[in-house]
């Protein structure tokens, strides 16, 4: 079974923080790598309006983005958010500004 969610953090930090915590292990080479099973994709800060831009490309609006740090996480064989993630997640209408390879948001959210 696969869930799909999404969530709005307060900084980068704390998302590689909760990352971590769903399972971590290092190789040979001291190279860190997840040992769980879960697709984790970081938008980051998300544009909420598009800037304004004249015919030579300048930037005439600036664009504004979103204070929070945003992931999209296509969760494998889990029935609900992990601890400590459910408190950072959105509900959205649509897919947003990303998608898991066309799996449609609605019909996959927790």
């Amino acid at each position: 079974m696969i869930k799909i969610a999404k969530y709005e953090f307060d900084s980068r930090e704390q998302v590689i923080s909760k990352i971590a915590s769903l399972g971590t292990a290092t190789d040979e080479d001291g190279n860190e790598y997840p040992t769980h099973k879960h697709t984790i994709v970081q938008l980051g800060n998300i544009v909420l309006e598009q800037g304004q831009y004249d015919e030579e490309g300048n930037e005439t609006v600036s664009p504004v983005l979103s204070d929070k740090w945003h992931v999209d996480v296509l969760w494998n064989g889990i029935d609900d958010h992990p601890y400590g993630w459910k408190s950072y997640a959105v509900d959205i209408d649509g897919d947003g500004v990303h998608s898991f390879l066309g799996l449609s948001y609605n019909a996959h959210k927790f």
